[in-house]
């Protein structure tokens, strides 16, 4: 009894197990029917205007938000498309036809109703952007790798739990849109993506920071707005970072970053105002050492001039130490300081010591060339008097009182310009509040007016009614009268 309750049993399960089976290849084989029926169904009658961009020859079609079911067949015909927009429509799939459509760049099929990307579009290899935001996909298959020249994937507000490897072998990728979808942590390798550049990150459901985007020396955006991440951790380690956004995540501060990223988050206009102040500063350190060094360059040249005419003067001395010795009189003792010059000169060498002869017309020829000379040093020190070092100091104060003064005489230029202006603004504002109130009075007498016309014409109005009354009063008085005369005739 025991082993024949078992067996039948067993058979009972049996059978349940083969039902089940059944019922999903059923399932199956519903799901094929369903696809070669819509393949096979007659097209939907196209709205108006889609045959004229049909018909156009324009690489770039759009047929979006036109509520297709199923994409109409005159487009797998077009193999000269280049762009296809798809948006906002019903599409669930698309046939296996479009796969001839080599030329397309850009296919957009975001806001559809698709569960799975279709395999067809996994065979346009030269597909540079692809848009798959909005849907119901969960995951990519694996003929995705096929799009080798794929640069730009939106995949947005879809139902990603996990990060799809796939798009490990697509070496073209530069940016990379997974926003709105339900993951929760990155894969340990995805450094592998060498040619990321923006990764959007935003809306999952991420706690802490993956540490795995800190080896991505290479990326410029990153986005990883309202998620859960209470920490951030010093991202200094990404050189080309220029973006980076962290709004909506429990935290109260940026985290550490280098001075060129632009930040976007609680706390980061502060952040960037710190900035700012830190860059003015060391731009008037600069500027201040650069003007310091040009004051420096300058004043050396000034000095070496000054040297020349000493040099000059010293020389025409001797020379006139000569001449009095040839007439027989004694020459002046030089002071000890000329003494020690003229001993220096002469060990620097004969050549720069200019020829001398006793004859009184050389002498006199030579005096005037040491004029000629200090009458350009005047000219370039703008009423410099006087060759000695002291007084080299107070040509440099003459030249700063002079900017001092140019620079008050703008500043007090610039107050009167500006005051100028507030009173012609004043005036301006006056004038306008006078205009303002020349209209007011006018429209309320106009008001009035038109109001007391109102009143007469109502009141005229009243008297004619009143009028009209009674005549009709007087008219039933005179009707009643001849009647009740007549009745009495009557008896």
């Amino acid at each position: 009894m025991g082993n024949s309750s078992r067996k039948e049993g067993e058979e009972e399960g049996g059978e349940e197990k083969e039902k089940e089976k059944g019922e999903d290849g059923d399932k199956e084989e519903e799901a094929v029917k369903e696809k070669e029926e819509e393949e096979e169904a007659p097209d939907e009658e196209l709205p108006l205007g889609v045959d004229e961009l049909l018909a156009s020859g324009d690489p770039v079609l759009d047929l979006s938000y036109y509520k297709f079911r199923r994409l109409p067949k005159q487009v797998l015909g077009l193999a000269y498309l280049e762009k296809l927009y798809l948006c906002g429509n019903r599409l669930r799939t698309l046939p296996s036809g479009i796969s001839q459509l080599q030329g397309l760049r850009i296919l957009a099929l975001d806001f559809n109703k698709m569960d799975d990307v279709p395999l067809a579009v996994c065979q346009l290899a030269n597909l540079t952007r692809l848009y798959l935001g909005s849907n119901r996909l969960m995951s990519l298959p694996p003929d995705f790798r096929n799009l080798q020249s794929l640069r730009c994937l939106w995949v947005e507000s879809n139902y990603f739990q996990r990060f799809p490897k796939q798009l490990y072998d697509l070496p073209h990728l530069r940016s990379l849109q997974l926003g709105d979808n339900r993951l929760r942590t990155l894969p340990s390798d995805l450094w592998r993506m060498e040619a990321l550049r923006g990764l959007w990150l935003y809306g999952n459901r991420f706690t802490e920071f993956p540490r795995v985007l800190l080896k991505m020396d290479q990326l410029e955006i990153l986005d990883l707005d309202r998620n859960r991440i209470s920490e951030f951790p010093s991202l200094l380690q990404l050189p080309a970072l220029r973006l980076f956004s962290y709004d909506h995540n429990p935290v109260k501060g940026p985290p550490r970053v280098g001075e060129e990223v632009i930040i976007v988050g609680e706390g980061a206009e502060e952040a960037l105002q710190v900035r700012e102040r830190r860059k003015e500063a060391k731009e008037r350190a600069q500027r201040e050492a650069e003007e310091a060094a040009a004051a420096a360059a300058a004043a050396p040249v000034i000095i070496g001039i000054l040297k020349k005419l000493r040099m000059s003067s010293s020389s025409l001395a001797a020379a006139s130490d000569t001449a009095a010795a040839a007439n027989g009189t004694l020459p002046s003792a030089p002071p000890a300081e000329e003494e020690v010059g003229v001993q220096g000169k002469e060990e620097e060498g004969e050549s720069e010591r200019p020829t001398l002869a006793l004859d009184e017309a050389e002498l006199e020829y030579e005096e005037e060339g040491l004029e000629y000379e200090r009458e350009e040093l005047i000219c370039e020190g703008e009423g410099y008097e006087g060759y000695g070092g002291a007084e080299l100091d107070l040509f440099t104060l003459d030249t700063l009182r002079i900017n001092k003064k140019k620079k008050k005489k703008k500043r007090k230029k610039k107050k009167k310009r500006k005051k100028k202006k507030k009173r012609k603004e004043k005036k301006k504002k006056k004038k306008r509040k006078k205009k303002k109130k020349r209209k007011e009075k006018k429209k309320r007498k106009e008001k009035k007016k038109k109001k007391k016309k109102k009143k007469k014409k109502s009141k005229k109005k009243g008297i004619k009614k009143k009028k009209k009354k009674k005549k009709k009063r007087k008219t039933k008085n005179k009707k009643r009268k001849e009647e009740e005369k007549k009745k009495k005739n009557t008896f």
